[in-house]
């Protein structure tokens, strides 16, 4: 068995930050080989616990060592639909690697010496999507008299989809913008992942019989009771967290003063760096902050700093955060990535105004030093601001990407939708049914913001659901 991990090939840096190609290669056929040979097959694979959708890694990294590669496909997609997806943006460092009994790390997440059982699932996800392995229906079951309407072609939404359309239920997905694939595609560039990943699995949901209909706001175009008069028996509500945060400062409302969701979106969803030939135009400057710490954060910046060289402009991006790197719920490899390409993080940095020039362009803006005092309800140490520390970072664009709270587009106009106080979508933990009957929801529409994974899980819960008791 090797002693060291596979580490997996990536663009160099000067090769990637003046254009959105993927970063990170994947595993060839050979390290795919090597590294799923370190696996020490635990009778007790406590790997499985981490991971959202119980994926039998075992099973299927004991395949690759046979190289029944097709296997290995087949094994993953029995419980998560997406293996080509999750290969890359699941944060495994906190999940199943973290489970794993070759990480020595005590932290929240895992050290090097883990399986890297990401970049595994992802070489059998992408050996399937090329050799067009398929899941088929299931022939045994025949539901045909349930017709589901899912509501977000997000993660959650075409997890719950696929599997519906796996026992033969009518499906139709509607999804409020021109194109499917919610935060994969508006939130996620295309270094991190592939368009062609992304269109490969929304393509084999339609093959299952899966309808999309884009352009469709449920709430505005239609609504819930018009769902069921429409002829749906079941509803899945996978709407998604898409209203920005903001920090509450003066000077917010300035000119280049972006959210990352509208940023991001103008970036990914529409190909603003293309700009003119797509027609969606993005402003850049030529020195741009950051304020955040999570994955949302660490794509803004990228982005951004892909975007400077493509216009020319000598790369200057900033990163505000007002924890330490030890608290940023971002993935480590994000982290990476950015301090590779020359992003600049400043750390213990709190925002308190944005200043303008004459025009009520954003100039600059100013900060105060914090430090770290008792932890907070997240578990993590809270910044406690040190007064008299202000000082001011140049500042001609500025991207807000500290969380994003739930859309209320469709709860706001359906009374008997019950919500919390974070006007999120209150369901039963174990049917993910809402407070009606027949309607049901998950991913970040339920409980905040949470990963790609954590919202199949809760789409497979309400799926099973649907299935067992149609």
């Amino acid at each position: 068995m090797p002693k060291e991990p596979v580490k997996v090939k990536e663009l160099p840096v000067d090769k990637r930050i003046g254009n959105f190609n993927e970063v990170v290669s994947g595993y060839s056929e050979n390290e795919a080989l090597s590294e799923s040979s370190r696996c020490l097959q635990c009778k007790n694979p406590v790997c499985i616990s981490g991971c959202p959708v119980s994926i039998n890694i075992k099973e299927f990294i004991f395949q690759i060592t046979k190289k029944d590669y097709a296997g290995a496909y087949l094994t993953i997609r029995k419980t998560n639909n997406f293996p080509s997806i999750c290969g890359r943006v699941c944060p495994a460092e906190y999940q199943c690697r973290r489970a794993c009994v070759l990480n020595k790390s005590k932290l929240a997440y895992c050290s090097p010496e883990a399986i890297n059982i990401h970049l595994l699932e992802r070489f059998a996800g992408d050996y399937g999507m090329k050799d067009n392995l398929e899941i088929v229906q299931d022939k045994n079951i025949k539901l045909s008299k349930i017709k589901a309407a899912v509501v977000g072609s997000g993660p959650a939404g075409l997890c719950c989809a696929g599997e519906l359309a796996r026992k033969g239920i009518k499906v139709v997905v509607f999804e409020g913008l021109q194109s499917c694939g919610g935060v994969l595609r508006y939130g996620i560039p295309s270094f991190r992942l592939g368009r062609q990943e992304l269109d490969h699995e929304i393509n084999y949901l339609s093959k299952l019989g899966v309808e999309f209909k884009t352009n469709v706001i449920i709430g505005k175009t239609f609504s819930l009771d018009e769902l069921f008069q429409q002829g749906f028996s079941r509803v899945f509500l996978g709407l998604g967290a898409g209203v920005p945060e903001f920090l509450g400062i003066k000077g917010e409302n300035l000119c280049n003063v972006y959210s990352a969701n509208e940023f991001l979106t103008r970036l990914n969803l529409m190909s603003a760096y293309k700009f003119p030939e797509h027609h969606t135009p993005v402003n850049i400057g030529e020195h741009v902050l950051v304020i955040g710490g999570g994955n949302t954060a660490m794509d803004a910046a990228r982005c951004a700093l892909r975007l400077q060289k493509i216009k020319g402009i000598k790369p200057d991006v900033k990163i505000i955060y007002r924890r330490t790197e030890a608290e940023m719920p971002a993935r480590r490899l994000e982290i990476t990535h950015a301090k590779e390409e020359g992003i600049e993080f400043k750390f213990l940095t709190q925002p308190k105004e944005f200043y303008s020039d004459d025009l009520g362009f954003v100039q600059k803006l100013n900060c105060r030093n914090c430090r770290l005092g008792e932890a907070d309800s997240s578990g993590r140490r809270s910044p406690v601001i040190l007064e008299g520390s202000d000082f001011s970072i140049p500042c001609d664009l500025a991207i807000i990407a500290i969380g994003l709270q739930a859309n209320q587009v469709l709860t706001s106009v359906t009374p008997g939708l019950k919500t919390d106080k974070y006007k999120d979508i209150v369901v039963d933990p174990k049917t993910m049914e809402t407070s009606i009957k027949n309607v049901f929801a998950g991913g970040d529409i339920v409980g905040g913001e949470g990963t790609v994974i954590e919202a199949m899980g809760m789409a497979k819960r309400a799926a099973k659901f649907i299935i067992d008791n149609a």
